[in-house]
């Protein structure tokens, strides 16, 4: 268990999950539709079997470039904890619980759950011909706060979509960053990203745009949907998180790009999703 935890990087839930809780309690708090414990712990499943799968199957499908990659040799399946073979069924079997699952919430998430795994899983494709891989990887996930709505309504709504749009900039904002890491493997291994097409310097003035606009897209539901102080101090924090962690890189010192990519941001969403639900429960 330990092994495959470690192959799909569990802790890296943190990023999604927290606004698969927004959008589950958006809906609970702005429709009609009751709170259940029961969609709620079948949304969690869904989140974890999706996360799972997705990242499985990056894994298995990388294992030869990662091999070659001295940053990413260490990873379960090129040093030889975990054998291909073997995570590849663990991506088949997440995506089959995944949509066992979704037919227990409701049709539409049932219906939907082979677009959802085909965004998730063919983001490992889009390095492989297209620098806007990270836009991929921000639309799966994206998702998230909207399919927990949808677990909840079975019933598509404008305001969700404001989240995801607000999570696919903020995630493909810092998925280039953590790009920098391996532009020069990836130009010697003719695979794309931002920084490999833009250079490092531009790379990063247009990640530090998608997170303006991510903000943007957090502020419009302030309107929108009754919130109160508790969400703006929300906004607030996520917003000193984004300016700290493009604080941290420079184009020609990546030494602290581990610490903005995965602690400042899966604390941004944590805290933002905190403020959130207190901010519903005080409504």
């Amino acid at each position: 268990m330990k092994k495959y935890l470690s192959l799909v990087l569990f802790a890296h839930t943190i990023f999604a999950m927290p606004f698969a809780f927004i959008g589950f309690f958006l809906a609970v708090t702005t429709t009609d539709h009751p709170f259940s414990w029961i969609k709620l712990v079948f949304m969690i499943m869904c989140m974890v079997f999706a996360r799972n799968s997705a990242m499985a199957f990056n894994r298995y499908l990388d294992r030869n470039f990662d091999a070659k990659n001295p940053r990413t040799a260490v990873r379960d399946i090129p040093a030889g904890r975990i054998q291909a073979k073997h995570a590849l069924i663990f991506t088949i079997s997440n995506c089959v619980l995944f949509i066992i699952t979704t037919y227990f919430i409701n049709p539409l998430c049932f219906y939907l759950s082979p677009v959802a795994l085909l965004v998730v899983l063919g983001y490992s494709f889009t390095k492989r011909f297209t620098p806007l891989c990270h836009l991929i990887l921000g639309v799966g996930l994206g998702l998230a706060p909207l399919g927990a709505y949808l677990s909840v309504t079975g019933e598509f709504a404008p305001l969700p979509i404001f989240f995801s749009l607000a999570v696919i900039c903020w995630v493909s904002g810092f998925d280039i960053i953590y790009a920098l890491q391996d532009d020069d493997f990836d130009k010697g291994a003719n695979l794309y990203s931002i920084p490999v097409w833009l250079g490092r310097r531009k790379a990063l003035a247009l990640s530090s745009f998608l997170h303006v606009l991510c903000v943007c897209f957090l502020v419009i539901p302030f309107f929108l949907a009754n919130l109160g102080g508790f969400y703006i101090a929300g906004i607030v924090f996520f917003i000193g998180l984004l300016i700290y962690q493009h604080r941290l890189v420079k184009p020609d010192d990546l030494s602290k790009v581990g610490l903005a990519f995965g602690t400042t941001n899966g604390i941004a969403s944590v805290i933002f999703a905190c403020f959130f639900l207190l901010d519903r429960w005080m409504h």
